[in-house]
């Protein structure tokens, strides 16, 4: 009998790995552990040394660059999808920003640039992603994004970020509702405050992560371990039947008032 989360023989392009400890690297250790080819992605020739060694650890077949602010690049990231391997099977899209001033002001004082900057980034890609990889999941697939429970509730200092991701949960859900007739499914992951690179530039996220630990149900912080045991299991077969979901990983944060 195979194991729940087979996912030998599946094709995933997973965006966002920026060193070991990423939420995607996390990730892209489950998937390979499942069986799956990977492809994988970097933002630009400054961050290929930290990713490609992540790369090779796990086994990626290629790599590619990819900054979405850039023209053009999405699209030939896709094409090379095609050339090498013809179709798609799974997409985890891990990548947000916001320019510093706006991240660390209030959201009534965002600018209208930064503002449009961080759902560029953090949302629309995603849905830009989605259109470029439908074409691709031939016989269905799954496709996977980051969020966070700031876009519930809110969370000292999370400030902007709070609507953005509020605006990527809710694309992901009309993404499942599109996509469903074709066999593609959609998620948001939500995990737990995890001290990652990217979240370094949220102000005093340490303070965050000592909260955290101290008050969630089970008093433990989550590991990209954690994040990445849940993204396997989305992408395999035996969640050919969930979709469009907010699924939490976080330790019983969720829960709380």
């Amino acid at each position: 009998m195979r194991p729940i989360v087979d996912l030998e023989g599946k094709r995933g392009l997973v965006v966002g790995i920026a060193n070991e400890r990423s939420i995607a690297a996390g990730c892209a250790a489950a998937f390979a552990q499942g069986g799956a080819r990977l492809a994988a992605t970097y933002l630009n020739q400054n961050a290929i040394n930290w990713v490609e060694p992540v790369a090779q650890a796990l086994g990626v077949e290629w790599l590619a660059p990819c900054d979405v602010r850039e023209p053009g690049q999405i699209e030939a990231l896709f094409e090379e999808v095609e050339r090498r391997w013809g179709g798609l099977d799974f997409l985890l899209h891990s990548i947000a920003f916001a320019p510093k001033e706006d991240l660390h002001g209030r959201v009534v004082d965002s600018s209208a640039e930064g503002f449009s900057i961080a759902m560029d980034v953090s949302c629309h890609s995603f849905l830009r992603m989605a259109k470029l990889a439908e074409p691709l999941m031939k016989d269905g697939g799954c496709l996977l994004c980051v969020t966070f429970y700031g876009s519930e509730r809110v969370v000292e200092h999370y400030n902007l970020m709070g609507p953005v991701k509020a605006a990527l949960e809710s694309a992901t859900r009309y993404v499942a509702a599109e996509l469903g007739p074709r066999g593609i499914r959609a998620h948001a992951i939500s995990p737990g405050p995890i001290a990652t690179r990217a979240a370094s530039g949220i102000d005093r996220f340490d303070e965050l992560l000592e909260r955290a630990a101290a008050t969630v149900p089970q008093r433990q912080l989550v590991e990209v371990e954690d994040v990445g045991a849940l993204a396997a299991f989305l992408v395999s077969d035996a969640a050919k039947r969930i979709t469009g979901t907010v699924i939490p990983v976080d330790s019983g944060q969720h829960l709380l008032a």
